[in-house]
């Protein structure tokens, strides 16, 4: 199941939060500038860029395209002492490459590692053949790298908070059923139902139950209905609302380090991790700290 984030790259960094002084960065930002014809040898691959993987055949057929059309789009680069470092275009760069080009067509800006980093992670979450959970794993990132809440990633990724809360709600599913649905053998729709069963043999066993049986959306709700005993076809168990979400993201934020929420608005637990002495005082003193 293909998952697309919204405008992605077109609302990229709408804006920082207020204490930020790094300027917002658009779409429009990154496709204006002069178009430049730059020595390939002086260009290279964002080390951190998190898409490895290029698919051969799909790199044959566009080395080919360029050979017969010439490079249609340019990529953009930043300029550093190195050369020009690679933000989007990774994948024409390197048709480029296969075709034996001496210049490539790039437009060139100069933007911090911060945004770039940044960059690099919402232009992977664009890639149409991310699973549901990479797609989840990718806004978890981008919340705790850059201290966001849900309705923050969604206003830089064009989507509703909602959608941002439902992606990342099937993170909390057992290891098993995450593995079958990054093997594309249950749904992201089977995954959102799964993941209201805090029950692991139970969960388990109903996600293996949808791959071995190709069980539909519909057929799952029915079993986990009577699973529960639910004849009456109640709502299945709460999971953290929106804003109970939203406050675990801004303690995250607040305490610099990882926070996480087992229940939901009327019961639970809430995890803060450390990992040092030093942290554990560090935190000691952002708690108490009147």
């Amino acid at each position: 199941m293909k998952m697309g984030l919204g405008r992605g790259l077109d609302s990229l960094l709408k804006a920082y939060d207020e204490e930020t002084v790094e300027p917002t960065i658009t779409k429009t930002d990154m496709r204006n500038g002069d178009v430049q014809k730059i020595d390939i040898n002086l260009i290279y691959p964002n080390p951190n860029q998190p898409r490895k993987n290029f698919d051969k055949e799909s790199l044959n057929e566009l080395a080919e395209s360029i050979k017969m059309h010439g490079l249609i789009q340019p990529i953009i680069v930043n300029k550093t002492d190195r050369g020009y470092m690679i933000i989007a275009g990774e994948r024409r760069y390197r048709a480029c490459q296969q075709c034996g080009l001496k210049q490539l067509d790039a437009i060139v800006k100069n933007y911090t590692e911060k945004q770039v980093a940044e960059i690099s992670i919402i232009e992977n979450l664009q890639r149409e053949d991310l699973n549901p959970v990479e797609l989840a794993k990718g806004i978890k990132k981008l919340m705790e790298e850059y201290g966001l809440t849900q309705e923050k990633v969604a206003e830089r990724l064009g989507k509703s908070r909602s959608a941002i809360a439902n992606t990342l709600r099937i993170l909390a599913l057992y290891p098993e059923i995450l593995d079958l649905v990054e093997k594309g053998k249950i749904s992201f729709g089977h995954a959102k139902i799964l993941a209201s069963i805090e029950d692991y043999a139970t969960q388990v066993m109903l996600g293996k139950k949808v791959a071995k049986d190709k069980l539909t959306v519909r057929d799952l709700e029915k079993e986990v209905n009577a699973i529960l005993g639910n004849k009456k076809k109640k709502k299945l168990p709460k999971l953290p609302s929106d804003e109970l979400q939203d406050f675990i993201s801004e303690m995250q934020r607040k305490l610099g380090t990882k926070v996480t929420v087992i229940g939901n608005d009327v019961k639970g637990r809430i995890y803060i991790d450390y990992y040092s002495r030093d942290d554990l005082d560090r935190l000691y003193e952002v708690i108490l700290r009147k």
